[in-house]
């Protein structure tokens, strides 16, 4: 069963579809105040500096982990975006790198 985003359910996911996710997050945060106002607390970037972060892995790879920290969000943004929760758990990996973790 292939999802919207190009990649097999069973197979690897790639960079790309690891990009694509977050992006989608990074814009289902955008949709209310209050959620990418929590992200940017958290990641204490400022609103005009999100277009150029967003296209670094890390600050990819940030929204994910924001989304993953927090069981609501990452279950609504799920649904939404038709993904499962460890779909969106192991684009967080990808996007981490190597060590699969965010460096502090």
């Amino acid at each position: 069963m292939k999802s919207e985003h190009g990649f097999a359910r069973n197979q690897a996911m790639n960079l790309q579809g690891a990009e694509t996710i977050a992006v989608q997050a990074l814009a289902w945060l955008a949709e209310e105040p209050g959620r990418i106002g929590g992200f940017l607390a958290q990641s204490g970037i400022d609103p005009a500096s999100l277009r150029k972060a967003a296209g670094e892995p890390a600050f990819l790879a940030a929204i994910l982990d924001h989304l993953c920290q927090n069981e609501p969000d990452l279950l609504t943004f799920a649904a939404n975006a038709g993904l499962s929760p460890m779909e969106i758990d192991r684009a967080r990996l990808i996007l981490a790198g190597p060590q699969g973790h965010l460096d502090p």
